[in-house]
């Protein structure tokens, strides 16, 4: 066994917006390893297929020089995919108190199907703390200008994305 820390940070990115990438730069300087884990079972009804959403973030890795990070799809429940990753982190981005409470008991789900799992909180900066996909996607949807919070790559396939609908 290694004596490397590889954390996990998890969501659907639909699409990766610029507080994703605020997490995601914080987390690579803190692990050696950090695996984007691209959620394919969820809820949610993604606007981009799994595929287009992990071209994205690779896109952006590659863009920002971002060198340990991986970017994995990823099926089932989470603390499985973390153990099949030989992780035992998992990294949550905060934007405000209502995101807390979620996380906290959701921390806690994950706590009790495997104890070997922790899980990392990381405030979101202030200046990308309201940001979230779905907020970015409606004002898309309704013609809005996008540009402060996400990337330029990202704002091209969007609007695309809309116009093609």
């Amino acid at each position: 066994m290694t004596d490397e820390k590889i954390a996990i940070y998890p969501g659907t990115f639909d699409p990766i917006t610029l507080g994703h990438l605020d997490i995601i730069k914080r987390s690579a300087a803190l692990f050696d390893k950090l695996i984007i884990a691209v959620a394919t079972d969820t809820l949610k009804t993604p606007l981009f297929s799994v595929e287009d959403r992990v071209n994205m973030i690779s896109y952006e890795m590659k863009n920002y020089k971002i060198k340990n990070v991986i970017i994995k799809p990823f099926k089932g429940l989470l603390v499985k995919f973390v153990k099949t990753e030989n992780a035992n982190i998992i990294i949550r981005g905060l934007r405000a108190v209502a995101d807390f409470e979620y996380e906290f008991q959701m921390s806690f789900i994950n706590r009790t199907l495997d104890t070997d799992i922790e899980t990392v909180f990381l405030p979101a900066t202030e200046n990308v703390h309201f940001i979230s996909s779905t907020f970015v996607k409606e004002i898309t949807r309704l013609h809005g200008d996008t540009k402060n919070l996400v990337t330029s790559n990202v704002q091209k396939l969007l609007v695309k994305k809309f116009e093609d609908a």
